[in-house]
């Protein structure tokens, strides 16, 4: 077996217990493989050994080891969340669908109508189901909504009739 890997850690182990706090679980687990490092700062431990204390894989504490050699804590702080692969609908086509769905006079009954309108507009075919997630999750659309209003109503006869009922009230 060879010597453990000796790197001083800048940071002081009271530093990193307030970031560890603070911290998103997954990169708390990365600043207490850091404490347990500077506790062994000068004698030295085996990645194995920290990952047996912290609770992670070797493999993991020796990315986080190399993470913080190359560049310092702000690259153990660092965390992307990796969503999966990209969406099928581009940031323009996004921008037309949200158009489409806050225009209160498109005439949309459901997501079979808003798939076709996509269809047709965008000229290339989705998954219906790609169209039912994308508009809940980015618009928080609902299937089967009652409207607030109906589509073709005259807005001039609205304000009329407001005008005609509150004088009603005040006799």
């Amino acid at each position: 077996m060879s010597a453990p890997d000796k790197f001083i850690i800048k940071e002081s182990i009271a530093t990193l217990k307030k970031l560890q706090k603070t911290a998103i679980p997954m990169v708390a687990t990365r600043i207490r493989a850091l404490i347990v490092f500077k506790q062994y700062e000068e004698t030295g431990i085996s990645k194995r050994r920290v990952a047996d204390l912290v609770g992670a894989n070797h493999n993991s504490v020796q990315t986080w080891r190399t993470l913080y050699k190359q560049g310092g804590i702000d690259a153990v702080l660092h965390y992307e969340k990796h969503t999966g692969r990209p969406s099928d609908i581009t940031p323009s086509e996004h921008e037309q669908i949200e158009e489409k769905l806050k225009d209160p006079k498109n005439g949309l009954r459901g997501y079979v109508e808003l798939l076709e309108w996509m269809e047709q507009t965008f000229n290339r075919t989705f998954k219906y189901n790609t169209v039912l997630k994308y508009s809940y999750r980015h618009f928080q659309s609902k299937i089967k909504v009652a409207r607030k209003s109906h589509v073709k109503k005259d807005e001039e006869a609205v304000s009329t009739f407001k005008k005609i009922s509150v004088r009603s009230v005040k006799k």
